[in-house]
């Protein structure tokens, strides 16, 4: 509406690059019956305005960046830039059938990488193009045309980021197909942007969520959440899941060419985030190689060749890490949902394991690798390279498929499997169903399977590495659930329980998530096994070691806290066992004798139950509370629970301070029944975990929280009236 004149004149003064003008232009040559041909050429001349920009703003740090250095940008979208482009890429949707325009793949790309450098330079169009959902889902229809596909991945990635709202998978036009026309390269880009649509929007704080906080979201929450939903539309379309298994496990074709690439990428990380990027990068590579070759051939030609060259091999074991990145961190996700057993099942049939299992060494745990890097000052989720991340993504889809799920079994080769039918037989135990029922056809091959290359990584692991804590979850999620003699004796031949307790010991980890990771797999794999037992005390053969030990665990119980209960239920099985060697590892073993003074046994629980409130309680810190019920239920079972309780009294007596314990301990029970005896809730993990039925469970919170003030079991009797301060309600708070 405002005149050329007035744009031209205002144009040199405002530093407009004569935008305006061009948008004025644009505008006029792309009403409903143009054919578009002059808007390209248009196009061309507002583009590299935008371009130079986008580039200054990626390779400077983006926080010192403001809007005022990019003035192009910014002028283009306060002229209406930004509208007239969607209306433009639009407008064939909005044509009734007979005369269906076609824009040019060209003019497409021009418009969506426009839109992309407006989004990155200027604040609040990304946002502003997210809250259209029409055009959000318009844009997943141009995925289909392969020559704009990069562009419309990059737009679509960096507008979801931004989604206030989760979209539904499903409203995307015929996904089914969409999905079934990506080749392999496209999938890989694809599940980059499917990773926003699946997982949770806060699950990377979940530990540190209040269990109240959760339970009343839960109330709120009745259904499924959108990213359940899109989890379930994704494992509907056919075939996806098994192309994402070829993904994940297919080789880099050529082998690999020279070992300093990774100097070579260091200045590209800055931007590099983006296996998009790294596509583009890959062309340019792959153009240079060819037309190198076509050089003449003296000598500076062939000079020029091997340097050129030798790149694109890199770029391809850097492109590939990337893309198994995206698939891997997808196939976790699924592999923690809602169809758990449904994707379990599939990927075991589609030998996603053993195929990882062939590029250990050459891919995910190459030997020039950054594993070598220590991540100075960064936390355990930072993503410093592609090659770090792919490593701790593999950690966690190890450790979420062989979390409580018999197919963990196929982590072992063949040779492995019979060794643990071996250990079984020479124990004169039966064997684990699970190894029985485990499909042969299925499990890894080679020399060794992922669990034992796992454990030979984990042992020349630099001390403060930060895989070490992934490693030892992974390895402990495989331990985990009913409690397997002959797989602990798996590990314990491998020297693991020595690892560890190097670790704790010898080279004083400070690392807390560490520590706690270690503490959790030492419970695991030392619980209710007398042969762990005595290795211990092999190891732990002084007092000094012995008081490092002991000042590690108290160092932090909410760390140590499984480690504290495995010790406490194995104690309690070994002394009802009439056993020779049994009786002798009792009176020999530091750990055991130490646990079986009273007076330690209070001491921690009083300490578990003064570090816990019911308003501080996580996912990470309730098992203190189970702990402490473990080792009330150990003493009710020996008819002991009085004494205990009355004991807990006298120790707040000589805190003076009367009733702060018991009261607490009150609450937190109460809680507890909120929390477990929920018809969702799974019981079973506190069932195998302690080998004590839950019905036990439930009945010993029940005589602790009897309101009879005469009954030698309550809570109640051992608080005085003047102390009293346990009908409070808990708020959600």
């Amino acid at each position: 509406q405002i005149t050329e004149a007035l744009l031209k004149e205002r144009d040199k003064q405002a530093k407009w690059n004569g935008i305006p003008l061009l948008l004025q232009k644009l505008y006029e040559h792309s009403h409903p019956n143009s054919d578009f041909s002059q808007c390209q050429s248009i196009l061309k001349e507002i583009s590299p305005l935008l371009s130079m920009e986008a580039m200054a703003f990626v390779t400077e740090d983006r926080k010192v960046a403001q809007e005022s250095t990019f003035p192009n940008t910014y002028t283009f979208d306060l002229f209406g830039g930004v509208d007239l482009l969607v209306e433009i890429l639009m407008r064939p949707t909005l044509i009734t059938q007979k005369k269906k325009q076609k824009i040019s793949d060209d003019l497409i790309k021009d418009c969506l990488s426009i839109l992309y450098n407006t989004c990155i330079c200027t604040e609040g169009v990304t946002r502003r193009l997210a809250e259209r959902n029409d055009f959000v889902l318009f844009l997943f229809t141009l995925m289909t045309n392969k020559k704009t596909f990069l562009q419309t991945a990059t737009l679509i990635e960096d507008i979801l980021g931004v989604k206030k709202e989760m979209i539904q998978l499903d409203d995307i036009p015929n996904l089914a197909s969409l999905v079934s026309s990506f080749d392999q390269q496209q999938l890989a880009n694809f599940c980059r942007i499917l990773a926003v649509t699946i997982s949770e929007l806060d699950t990377g704080s979940d530990d540190k969520h209040t269990l109240l906080a959760k339970n009343a979201q839960q109330k709120k929450n009745l259904g499924p959440s959108r990213a359940e939903i899109n989890q379930a539309t994704l494992l509907n379309i056919p075939g996806f899941i098994e192309r994402l298994c070829k993904l994940a496990t297919r080789k880099v074709s050529e082998t690999t060419g020279t070992s300093s690439f990774l100097q070579e990428l260091e200045e590209w990380y800055t931007w590099l985030d983006n296996a998009l990027v790294l596509d583009a990068l890959m062309r340019v590579a792959n153009e240079e190689a060819e037309q190198s070759s076509t050089e003449s051939s003296d000598e500076s030609g062939l000079a020029n060749t091997s340097t050129r060259t030798q790149l694109p091999q890199s770029m391809k074991i850097m492109h590939e890490i990337m893309y198994k990145l995206e698939v891997l961190y997808v196939l976790c996700v699924l592999l923690m949902g809602r169809q758990r057993n449904q994707v379990h099942k599939m990927i075991a049939e589609f030998k996603l394991i053993p195929g990882l299992n062939n590029l250990f060494d050459k891919l995910i745990w190459r030997k020039h690798s950054a594993s070598a890097l220590v991540l100075h000052g960064h936390n355990q989720n930072c993503d410093c390279s592609p090659d770090i991340t792919l490593k701790i993504q593999f950690l966690r889809l190890l450790q979420s498929f062989s979390d409580h799920h018999e197919n963990k079994y196929l982590l072992l080769n063949s040779q492995e499997l019979n060794e643990l039918s071996a250990i079984s037989h020479k124990a004169n135990i039966p064997e684990v169903d699970a190894v029985v029922n485990t499909d042969r056809s299925l499990v890894c091959d080679g020399k060794r399977g992922l669990l034992t290359r796992l454990l030979q990584v984990m042992k020349k692991e630099p001390a403060e590495s930060s895989f070490r804590f992934w490693q030892a979850r992974a390895v402990e999620s495989f331990l985990r659930g009913t409690t397997s003699y002959a797989d602990q004796m798996f590990l314990l031949k491998r020297g693991l329980l020595e690892h560890i307790l190097y670790c704790i010991v010898d080279s004083e980890c400070k690392s807390r998530d560490v520590l706690q990771s270690y503490f959790d797999l030492l419970g695991e794999l030392m619980k209710f096994n007398i042969d762990a037992f005595k290795r211990f005390n092999k190891y732990i053969n002084t007092d000094e070691k012995f008081q490092i030990f002991l000042n590690q665990i108290n160092s932090s119980l909410v760390d140590s806290n499984m480690l504290v209960r495995c010790i406490t239920l194995s104690l309690d099985r070994f002394e009802n066992q009439s056993d020779a060697k049994v009786a002798e590892v009792l009176s020999e073993c530091r750990l055991l004798s130490y646990m079986s003074q009273m007076s330690m046994r209070m001491s921690f629980l009083f300490r578990l139950i003064n570090i816990i409130h019911v308003q501080t309680l996580t996912q990470e810190n309730v098992s203190c509370l189970n702990t402490s019920l473990v080792i009330l239920m150990l003493a009710r079972r020996k008819e002991k629970l009085p004494f205990y309780l009355r004991t807990l009294q006298q120790m707040e007596y000589t805190e003076k301070y009367p009733g702060f314990i018991l009261n607490n301990f009150h609450s937190l029970l109460r809680f507890w029944q909120q929390h477990y005896l929920n018809k969702d809730k799974d019981s079973t993990c506190l069932e195998n975990s302690s080998c004590i039925s839950f019905t036990y469970w439930k009945e010993t919170v029940s005589i602790l929280l009897s309101p009879d003030r005469t009954s030698p079991c309550a809570i109640v009797s051992y608080i005085d009236e003047a102390y009293m301060d346990i009908d409070r309600d808990f708020s959600e708070e």
